[in-house]
């Protein structure tokens, strides 16, 4: 699923717009699995499974796939519909350089809901 992140944020042009002053390399951790996320200039260059050794990031989201899931659903429980949300109930820990995290945070939010389930269209 984390492997459609490219796609999906690289598709939505306003959201690659928003990004264009960002170039980082970021972790993304869904329970025991290790992603590492590499941004150039607001388009999503890589999406790698790890494991690493040493990777190389600014900074790290990690969280339990029980957490992701319900932030991924299609409409997320209060709590679990936002990252700052899911960061103030202690259950997404914010780890590194957290000056790109926040200072692109719009970016983020919006690029890590592009997982969530799509409504079914009859």
């Amino acid at each position: 699923m984390i492997e459609a992140l490219k796609q999906r944020v690289n598709d939505d042009a306003g959201l690659v717009r928003r990004g264009r002053y960002l170039t980082t390399a970021f972790l993304l951790e869904v329970g025991p699995t290790i992603w590492l996320i590499s941004i150039f200039e607001g388009r999503i260059v890589s999406v790698v499974r790890g494991p690493f050794v040493m990777p190389s990031s600014a900074f790290a989201l990690r969280a339990s796939e029980a957490e992701w899931a319900k932030f991924w659903s299609e409409r997320p429980p209060p709590g679990s519909n936002d990252l700052m949300a899911l960061i103030k109930r202690r259950v997404l820990r914010a780890e590194g350089d957290l000056q790109v995290f926040m200072a692109n945070l719009r970016y983020f939010k919006e690029a890590l809901a592009k997982l969530r389930a799509e409504r079914a269209t009859a």
